[in-house]
């Protein structure tokens, strides 16, 4: 059981998703980090500078000027700009996701294309016929 297993982590395949795992870790830092500091700002400026970042409603009826604010004080509140970043991110992150996958897939169907044969040989006369007959009928040789 042991060996299978260290089979099993030794294949390619395991060792294949794991740096896909990696990777998708570092491409989310990547998206994230490029939605809060990149796409984020000129939306916010030119909807009137607003900060995504710091949109919240605080639940406790109290007032805070900042998301740090109210952190601190430990206050439950709705993180708007939070929920927005996050939201730009996954749709994002699910269409570069969605063109690898598509990618992928026509490729793999390329490689996979392999013919399956309809006819056979007639032993007889060479000539072709199809693998469900009984008989040649360019011949007329039974023993097909």
């Amino acid at each position: 059981m042991l060996k299978e297993f260290r089979d099993f982590l030794l294949k390619g395949s395991v060792v294949d998703m794991a740096i896909g795992f990696i990777f998708g870790a570092a491409f989310a830092t990547f998206v994230k980090s490029l939605v809060e500091n990149v796409i984020m700002p000129p939306i916010g400026l030119l909807l009137g500078k607003v900060d995504f970042s710091q949109l919240f409603i605080s639940l406790d009826g109290n007032s805070y000027a900042t998301l740090a604010e109210l952190e601190k004080a430990g206050a439950p509140a709705i993180k708007l700009g939070v929920f927005v970043n996050d939201t730009i991110s996954f749709m994002i992150l699910g269409f570069v996701v969605f063109m690898f996958i598509k990618t992928y897939n026509k490729m793999k169907k390329e490689e996979v294309k392999e013919v399956v044969p309809t006819t056979k040989v007639c032993s007889d006369c060479a000539m072709e016929i199809p693998l469900a007959a009984k008989k040649c009928g360019h011949c007329g040789n039974t023993a097909v």
